[in-house]
């Protein structure tokens, strides 16, 4: 890897995410409140973004209830926490097929398909400063789950946040992505400078490797604005390596619940160890402000 490494950085603190975490750390937030604070508590670490899934406060599973967003935007106002709100739209693009010989109809239990304006009504009803755009289509784990994003699909989204005026983060996950990626910026659906967020180490995306990093480093635009992480284990090494890749850092409990070894992880705290290491290699940490300017972002309140 050819080192550039980023003297100014910002962090994203994805705190929930939608993922089957909350059997595993009680620290994982699931009511609106838990969520707010948890973002609060990132804001004051020294995230300057909060990425921000929603959860049925009775099952702890994912949603997309536009109320649960609300609720959760609504109390993170209140606190008068300066950060940016980026906000998920990826709900909705849920197939999980029937069985290996009986691939139809879709199992209900996983499968949740919605239009891309129903993907978008918490985004248009909030207009958050950031939502993100899942940038392709992909298997998840290791049975039946296909998280699906067409190319249609894609760009009738990517045109439905620009109307808005929303930045969308630009979700890659494998190396086909950033050529979709590509695609939807040249019919001019992405407006500059484009934000986008690799996400390694995901089953069956690109993995964390740092060949593959550099892979996707190389190919992208010098104008475009990217962050990097990895799940797991390996969530806090990559807060060093984004750096060194010229990058930002996304860390958080949607992507890893660990701290240290046998030690469960807080969003603030998580939050604090990425500043710790990315001041330690002699960088800067970005707050809110200079990300609105850098990212041209609109402050919403």
């Amino acid at each position: 890897m050819s080192l550039s490494p980023s003297r100014e950085v910002f962090i994203t603190c994805a705190v929930t995410g939608a993922g089957d975490t909350t059997g595993r750390s009680d620290k994982v937030p699931v009511t609106p409140r838990q969520i707010a604070d948890a973002a609060i508590e990132a804001a004051n670490a020294g995230a300057a973004i909060a990425h921000i899934h929603v959860r049925n406060p009775e099952t702890g599973k994912g949603a997309r209830d536009v109320a649960l967003y609300e609720e959760v935007v609504n109390l993170i106002k209140q606190s008068n926490t300066d950060v940016i709100i980026n906000l998920t739209a990826g709900m909705g693009g849920d197939l999980t097929l029937g069985s290996v010989e009986k691939p139809l109809p879709p199992s209900d239990a996983g499968t949740d398909m919605a239009g891309a304006l129903e993907r978008l009504a918490h985004v248009e009803k909030l207009l958050p400063e950031i939502c993100t755009l899942d940038c392709g289509t992909m298997n998840f784990g290791e049975g039946d789950y296909i998280m699906t994003n067409t190319p249609a699909m894609l760009k009738a989204m990517a045109a439905g946040i620009q109307k808005l005026g929303v930045k969308p983060e630009v979700e890659i996950f494998d190396t086909g992505h950033l050529v979709l990626a590509k695609w939807l910026y040249n019919q001019g659906l992405l407006d500059d400078p484009v934000m986008v967020q690799l996400c390694m180490g995901i089953p069956w995306g690109a993995p964390d490797d740092i060949a593959t990093l550099t892979a996707l480093t190389a190919n992208l635009p010098t104008d475009w604005v990217f962050s990097t992480f990895s799940i797991g284990r390996n969530q806090l090494p990559y807060a060093a390596l984004a750096t060194l890749a010229g990058g930002n850092i996304r860390i958080g409990l949607e992507d890893n619940i660990w701290l240290d070894k046998g030690v469960l992880a807080t969003n603030g705290a998580l939050t604090e160890r990425a500043v710790k290491i990315a001041e330690s290699m002699g960088s800067r940490v970005l707050g809110p402000q200079e990300v609105r300017e850098k990212l041209k972002l609109t402050k919403r309140w």
